[in-house]
């Protein structure tokens, strides 16, 4: 019978997305010798952050945000802004020599033919590309995920979500909601108070879990006590909270009941780093309010029942994945439609098939995006060296019916 076709790890593996864990993955399969081609369908590496608000800096310290193989420059100091980070990303591209491909969108990757020597094609609008494997990189914060809050469409208001929100410019004089007390929300929240919006509230469905951001010793704290018990983690968040962050019960922001480790295992949740959001709920520049409800033609309606009639509102609402399209028949993703197998680990139905950057941990997302890409690499080279040992050896009747392109007899 004919001899089982081995993948064709001679094709460049294919990295979809140029964010940081692409990035990542990339500069390591290269220098552990895998050539690699980075797909990306904006017009530079790391487009997302470019696209983010003006404001936005790191909530990690430039030494764990930085990549395998270059560091951020000192001069960007220990929080990180928007645009040195992009500056960084696009030095990461050069210093690496990483063969990034822009405006080049990729549209769904499927098997490839059986036989055919690759695993994947992956389908771009300029044709298929065949490969022996694949990491999907375009991260869980892919998609502004915009709730369909009942009556939504009858705000006569501005709606936008935060991924759209650039600076706190064109909010001077304006009532502005924001929904969603999360990192993004709250910094949006205490900026706009700052600077000259007439009124910001914002809508809290869970109290926060709130820490000083006043140095890097919060990340430090999450890998050190990863082997602890989850509840003894908890009660310690909870008192260290306590002791650094003002009881803000009084001004409509009660404190959390549920410790930040176990949010962030059951929702994928981080705690929030003060920016100052907390000086401005305790002097009244931002009132924390309930949950939104639904809209109704220029009011919004809140979950205690009460009504706001705000100019703006800004949802901070987070983003989703957003993987059906690309790898959704595979029967790799679980019912929200995240990976059930990241990093290093594949699939059983998906060879070669790696999800990096859907993750949220404590310890800091691109800190992760290094150890994934590292682990990823490790795997691909040991995979590589599986399918090597299994090749025939030279000589052998099985190796001469592959060079006259029939099977031994």
């Amino acid at each position: 019978m004919p001899p089982t076709p081995q993948p064709d790890f001679s094709a460049p593996t294919i990295v979809v997305g140029a964010g940081p864990h692409g990035l990542a993955a990339a500069a390591l399969l290269n220098r552990s010798g895998e050539p690699t081609v980075i797909l990306e369908r904006s017009d530079r590496a790391g487009a997302s952050w470019a696209q983010r608000y003006g404001h936005l800096r790191l909530h990690t310290t430039a030494g764990t945000s930085k990549l395998p193989g270059l560091s951020v420059p000192r001069q960007a100091g220990p929080w990180v802004s928007r645009d040195d980070y992009v500056r960084y990303l696009e030095h990461y591209v050069a210093h690496h020599r990483l063969d990034v491909r822009v405006a080049t969108p990729v549209q769904r990757i499927e098997r490839a033919e059986p036989g055919s020597g690759a695993q994947w094609l992956v389908h771009t609008p300029d044709g298929p590309v065949a490969t022996g494997a694949v990491v999907v990189a375009t991260g869980r914060c892919h998609t502004p995920n915009l709730p369909h809050w009942p009556g939504r469409s009858t705000f006569t208001g501005t709606l936008l979500h935060s991924a759209h929100y650039r600076s706190p410019g064109p909010y001077r004089g304006r009532d502005v909601l924001v929904v969603g007390a999360g990192n993004s929300g709250t910094e949006i929240a205490s900026v706009l108070a700052g600077a000259g919006a007439e009124r910001v509230r914002i809508a809290v469905r869970t109290p926060p879990n709130i820490l000083p951001r006043s140095s890097a010793r919060w990340h430090a704290a999450g890998r050190l006590t990863e082997a602890l018990p989850l509840a003894w983690r908890d009660r310690t968040s909870l008192l260290t909270q306590r002791l650094a962050v003002p009881d803000l019960t009084s001004r409509g922001l009660p404190r959390p009941r549920t410790g930040l480790y176990t949010r962030n295992a059951r929702e994928g949740v981080n705690p929030v780093l003060d920016h100052g959001f907390v000086a401005a709920v305790r002097s009244g520049r931002v009132e924390p309010v309930a949950a939104v409800q639904a809209f109704d033609g220029p009011d919004v309606v809140l979950a205690d029942g009460t009504r706001l009639r705000p100019d703006t509102v800004i949802a901070a609402t987070g983003y989703r994945a957003n993987l059906h399209d690309l790898v959704g028949p595979l029967g790799v993703l679980d019912e929200a439609g995240q990976p059930l197998a990241v990093g290093a680990r594949n699939h059983p139905a998906a060879p070669r098939l790696y999800f990096a950057g859907y993750t949220n941990p404590l310890t800091g997302v691109l800190r992760q995006a290094g150890i994934e890409a590292r682990a990823i690499a490790h795997a691909l080279r040991r995979e590589k060296a599986r399918t090597t040992l299994r090749l025939p050896r030279l000589g052998d009747r099985t190796t001469d019916a592959f060079k006259k392109g029939h099977a031994p007899s």
